[in-house]
C-alpha cells in the first residue's frame, strides 16, 4: 500500500486530527503484515502531534521491529525524519515500559487538572 501524504492532508503534517486520519488508513494493513509506504513528497512542515497520532500509537499493538520492517517513508526531509524518530523512540518506551507509562500518565493527568 502506498499513500501520498500531500494528497491526503496537504503540505503540512502538524495536527493530531490529520495524524489520526493517516493512522486509520495504515493501521489495518500494517497489523496484517502488509508493507506501507508513506510518500511525503511536497510536504515541508512537521510537528510531533501529527506523528504521535499517525505513527506513535501504532506501537500499542505493533512491535518497533515490525514497524521498522513494514513502514517505509519516502521523501521525508531531515526535519520530518528527526521528529518521527523521536516520536517512535518515545512511543516505544511509553508502550513498552509500564512504570514509565504510569509516570507520564500521572504527569499528564496533573497538568490537565491544573489547566482545567
Amino acid at each position: 500500500m502506498e499513500l501520498s501524504i500531500r494528497d491526503q492532508i496537504g503540505p503540512r503534517c502538524i495536527i493530531r486530527e490529520d495524524g489520526q486520519r493517516i493512522y486509520d488508513a495504515i493501521h489495518g494493513p500494517l497489523k496484517s503484515g502488509e508493507t506501507v509506504i508513506l510518500d511525503f513528497e511536497g510536504v515541508n512542515q512537521f510537528a510531533s502531534p501529527f506523528f504521535n497520532f499517525a505513527i506513535g500509537q501504532l506501537l500499542k499493538d505493533i512491535s518497533e521491529d515490525e514497524l521498522h520492517r513494514l513502514l517505509q517513508m519516502e521523501h521525508l526531509n531531515e526535519t520530518g525524519r528527526l521528529v518521527v524518530e523521536r516520536v517512535i523512540e518515545n512511543a516505544a518506551r511509553y508502550h513498552g515500559d509500564r512504570d514509565y507509562r504510569k509516570i507520564v500518565d500521572d504527569i499528564l493527568e496533573q497538568q490537565a487538572r491544573e489547566s482545567g
